[in-house]
């Protein structure tokens, strides 16, 4: 499904407090960044919002699971857990939500990547 203008529209409403909001296409949907942080992203008409071990509870009391898309050997869930419809009819809480997924990314980002070791040969 590509990418709803509305929703790109929507998502620059609903986080735009938070900084400079910008929505860019990708696989079909798009991500969504804050001051070039991607905090969330938009996939099949749904909102995801980035989480960590400290907003993932919030989620899972909600009923909501993470984005998950087909690798190449099995299914593969990221870190993006649907955002709770009920927010897009409220704009504080909504703003709550994209604050902590703000977080998250940007803790995310800081952190040291694990990498595969490089076999010689």
């Amino acid at each position: 499904m590509p990418l709803d203008p509305r929703l790109s529209e929507l998502a620059e409403e609903l986080f735009g407090p938070l900084g400079t909001i910008s929505v860019r296409k990708m696989f079909g949907g798009g991500g969504i960044y804050c001051d070039g942080v991607m905090f969330a992203l938009i996939a099949d008409g749904v909102i995801y919002l980035k989480a960590d071990a400290r907003s993932q509870a919030d989620f899972e009391a909600e009923g909501l699971g993470p984005f998950v898309y087909q690798g190449k050997a099995k299914p593969v869930a990221m870190s993006y857990w649907r955002m709770p419809e009920r927010l897009l009819d409220d704009p504080d809480e909504a703003l709550a939500w994209g604050r902590n997924a703000v977080r998250a990314a940007q803790s995310a980002r800081a952190a040291p990547r694990k990498t595969k070791p490089r076999g010689k040969g």
